[in-house]
């Protein structure tokens, strides 16, 4: 069993005990659940630097990248360096992140808030919405065509942005539909966390133009984003660049900064 298949079934036992204790009516009851969102992909579409910061503690693969980060701070320097939108870890077992850092994130800061996430349940996605998310992440690698349709739809009803990636042309496939936003190509192999940015570039041309193209993880320097723009990319999450200095809104102005010379 390989990570991916380790965090998905501990995912599942996750879920079912969240949905044994607050229930569907509740999540709707929430005061953030009734707010207007903030279209993701519309700030990349109009933006000329297109980076989407994330806050993430640690990951599998690199293991602590930052313990001590307060998260509203983070949002705060982020949305002060003019990222077009948030990424924020809500896996608690592998990836350090909460639900609570998605809540801080969207009380500090009014920039599109995405949920990073390992969605596997519809009721991820109206929790994603009840605790300020204005775009939920998909992921092709564990999900089946008639899953991606069914929460990608979901989403759209509750106007949320989607965010669907993909790691191999087999995935990009089975998961265009209309339903979708924008379109992210994860230059790591989940299973091996090997990275490449040709993934993207060998990708780029398979993707319509009806959706934005995100480019997702690797990318660390200028020259990596102004090479990606030459294959139609509008996006570009970046996380451990930021995360692992002790300022990472700093960090992420500075970058853009550089990028816009």
């Amino acid at each position: 069993m390989n990570i991916l298949d380790k965090i998905i079934a501990d995912k599942y036992k996750e879920v079912n005990l969240k949905k044994s204790l607050i229930p569907i009516s509740q999540l709707e009851q929430s005061k953030l659940f009734g707010r207007d969102v903030k279209s993701l992909a519309t700030a990349l579409r109009s933006s000329s630097t297109g980076i989407i910061a994330e806050h993430k503690r640690r990951s599998p693969s690199k293991g602590t990248i930052n313990q001590n980060t307060n998260v509203g701070q983070v949002a705060i320097g982020y949305q002060n360096a003019g990222v077009c939108g948030m990424s924020v870890l809500t896996d608690i077992k592998y990836f350090g992140g909460s639900l609570e850092d998605l809540q801080l994130a969207r009380a500090s800061a009014e920039m599109p808030l995405l949920r990073k996430e390992f969605i596997i349940d519809e009721y991820q996605i109206l929790e994603a919405k009840s605790n300020g998310a204005d775009v939920i992440l998909l992921i092709a690698a564990v999900l089946s065509k008639e899953e991606i349709k069914v929460f990608s739809e979901l989403a759209k009803s509750l106007h949320l942005d989607v965010l669907l990636e993909v790691h191999n042309e087999e995935e990009l496939q089975k998961s265009i539909m209309p339903s979708l936003d924008m379109l992210g190509v994860n230059n790591r192999d989940l299973k091996t966390f090997e990275v490449s940015l040709n993934t993207s570039k060998e990708l780029s041309k398979q993707i319509p133009d009806d959706f934005v193209k995100v480019s997702e993880s690797g990318i660390s320097s200028i020259e990596a984003i102004q090479d990606l723009k030459q294959f139609g990319y509008q996006g570009f999450l970046i996380g451990e660049n930021f995360m692992k200095t002790e300022n990472p809104g700093k960090s992420a102005l500075d970058f853009i900064n550089e990028l816009k010379k």
